[in-house]
C-alpha cells in the first residue's frame, strides 16, 4: 500500500462529506458499461490510481473530474453525487437514533455514516430494511391492540370461541364425573362434543385470518350466520333456479362454501326451504292471487290455502319490481334472529342483538294468529315501517316437550293505516331512548327521550 492510499484511510477521508459514497455509483456505473479502470481514467483525464481511489470513497471528487467521468459514463453527474443515497442516509441516522444507549450499546459514530454506507453498502441497506421491519411490526402491534379493544367484530369473535371452550369443558367434565351414564346420554354428549369442537375450529380459522389479514382489508370475522345473510344478500334473497323447480344441491356446490362447515349446513338448510317453499307455492299461483285479492298476507293465506309464514317467506323472496321492498326477519324461541332480509328504513342486525319491543317476539305467544304495528326507530335515516308477524310450527311437541316454533316479521313500507305508530330501537346498546323499561342494557348513544317511549315500554 502506497503513500497515498494511507493518506486516503485517515480521517480527514473519512469525514469527507457529499462525494463519500460517490465513488461506489461511479464504479457500479462503470461495471455495468464493461468498462476497464484504466479507459475510465484516460476518458476522464485522471491517472488510474487516482480512479482507484476515487472508486473506494478514499478521495473527495467534484467540479471538473466529476463532470468529465459523467461524460465519459454517459450519466447525469447529478446522479452520480448524490443518487439515491439520501433516503439511506437518512434510515441510517433513524436507526442510530432509535439504538438503545448503555455501557453494553456505545452510541453509533454519526460522522462515520456516509463512509460506512459508501464503504458497506450491502450491510446499510440491511441496517435500514431491519429498521423498517421493526417500525411495520410496531404498527402493527398497535393496531392489533387497539382491535383488541374497540373492534366488536373481534370482541364478539373471541366471545365466541370463549363460549364453544366453556361448553365443550362442560360437557367433558359430565363425562368425566358422570359414572354409570346411559349408552343414549353418553352419545348424545359425544355429539355435542364433536359438534361443539368444530364450532371451535371454525370460529379459531376465522380469529387467525382476520387477525393474518390486518386492519383496513376489509376482511370481516363472520360467524356461519353473517355467511348466511352474505350468501343469500348476494343473490337478493331470490333463486330462479329454484323457482324453475332446481336442484339446491346444484346451488350449494356453486356457492363456494367449504363442506362440512356451519356455514355450508345452514345455506343447505336454507335452500332446501326455498325449494320446499317454491313448490308448494308457486310464484305464479302467488302473483295470480295477488291480483285477484291484493297484496294483504290475510286474504292471501286464506284464498291460496296456505299458512301465513309461507306466504310471508314467499312475498319476501318475489322481485322488487313485483311488490315493491319487503323485509323479513325470523326468529327461534329464544329470541335468536335465525333469518334476516333488512327493509330500507328499519335497522336489523345480528352483531347487536335486537329490540324487545318488536311485535316479532310476541308472535310466538300466538301461533296463527297475525300481529299488525307500525313500527318507527329513533335512528336518523328511519322509517315508519309496517310490521306483520305470525308464528308457525317447526318441530311438534311431545310429553314434557313444548312445540318448536319459529316466528316471521314482515316488515312493509308504511301505508299510512289507522294503528298508532310504535316507537321501537334498534338494540338497546344503540338506542336512546334511556326511559324504555324494556331497556336490559345502558346505550352508547347520547339521550333523546321521545314522549311516548315510556308508555310504549310500559305496555310491554
Amino acid at each position: 500500500m502506497n503513500r497515498n492510499e494511507n493518506d486516503a484511510g485517515g480521517a480527514a477521508a473519512r469525514a469527507a462529506a457529499g462525494g463519500a459514497i460517490t465513488g461506489t455509483r461511479i464504479r457500479e456505473r462503470r461495471l455495468e458499461r464493461g468498462l476497464a479502470q484504466g479507459a475510465l481514467a484516460r476518458e476522464a483525464g485522471i491517472s488510474p490510481s487516482y480512479l482507484n481511489l476515487i472508486e473506494h470513497n478514499r478521495r473527495r471528487i467534484g467540479g471538473g473530474i466529476l463532470l468529465r467521468i459523467a461524460a465519459a459514463l454517459g450519466v447525469e453527474a447529478q446522479s452520480l453525487a448524490h443518487g439515491g443515497e439520501a433516503a439511506l442516509m437518512d434510515g441510517l441516522r433513524e436507526a442510530a437514533g432509535a439504538a438503545p444507549r448503555g455501557e453494553d450499546a456505545p452510541a453509533p459514530e454519526l460522522d462515520r455514516i456516509e463512509e460506512f454506507a459508501g464503504r458497506f453498502p450491502g450491510w446499510a441497506h440491511l441496517a435500514v430494511a431491519t429498521l423498517r421491519r421493526a417500525q411495520g411490526e410496531t404498527r402493527r402491534a398497535d393496531a392489533l391492540a387497539d382491535r383488541l379493544a374497540h373492534d366488536p367484530h373481534l370482541a364478539a369473535s373471541l366471545h365466541e370461541v370463549l363460549s364453544v371452550v366453556t361448553a365443550i369443558r362442560s360437557t367433558a367434565s359430565i363425562l368425566t364425573d358422570t359414572s354409570g351414564l346411559e349408552p343414549e346420554w353418553q352419545a348424545r354428549f359425544h355429539r355435542n362434543l364433536g359438534e361443539d369442537s368444530r364450532r371451535l375450529a371454525e370460529g379459531a380459522e376465522r380469529l387467525v385470518r382476520y387477525l393474518d389479514d390486518g386492519p383496513g382489508t376489509g376482511s370481516d370475522i363472520l360467524s356461519p350466520q353473517d355467511e348466511l345473510d352474505r350468501f343469500l344478500a348476494a343473490h337478493d334473497h331470490r333463486f330462479e333456479a329454484l323457482e324453475a323447480g332446481g336442484d339446491p344441491a346444484d346451488l350449494l356446490r356453486a356457492s363456494g362454501i367449504r363442506a362440512g362447515t356451519g356455514a355450508h349446513a345452514l345455506i343447505a338448510e336454507a335452500l332446501e326451504t326455498y325449494a320446499r317453499d317454491a313448490r308448494a307455492l308457486p310464484e305464479v299461483m302467488l302473483l295470480d292471487a295477488m291480483r285477484r285479492h291484493g297484496p294483504d298476507p290475510v286474504p292471501l293465506a286464506r284464498a291460496l290455502g296456505a299458512a301465513l309464514p309461507l306466504v310471508f317467506r314467499r312475498l319476501a323472496a318475489l322481485p322488487e319490481e313485483a311488490h315493491g321492498p319487503i323485509g323479513l326477519v325470523s326468529a327461534d324461541a329464544s329470541g335468536a334472529i335465525t333469518g334476516l332480509k333488512p327493509l330500507p328504513g328499519f335497522a336489523v342486525t345480528r352483531l347487536a342483538g335486537a329490540c324487545p319491543l318488536w311485535p316479532l317476539f310476541r308472535a310466538a305467544a300466538h301461533p296463527g294468529m297475525m300481529l299488525r304495528q307500525r313500527l318507527h326507530q329513533p335512528d336518523r335515516d328511519a322509517r315508519v315501517a309496517v310490521a306483520l308477524t305470525a308464528a308457525e310450527e317447526v318441530m311438534p311437541g311431545g310429553v314434557n316437550a313444548p312445540p318448536l316454533l319459529r316466528s316471521y316479521m314482515l316488515l312493509l313500507p308504511d301505508d299510512a293505516g289507522p294503528e298508532p305508530v310504535q316507537p321501537v330501537g334498534t338494540s338497546c346498546r344503540i338506542c336512546p331512548r334511556r326511559a324504555c323499561r324494556a331497556r336490559r342494557e345502558p346505550s352508547i348513544l347520547p339521550e333523546t327521550e321521545t314522549e311516548d317511549s315510556g308508555a310504549d315500554a310500559a305496555s310491554f
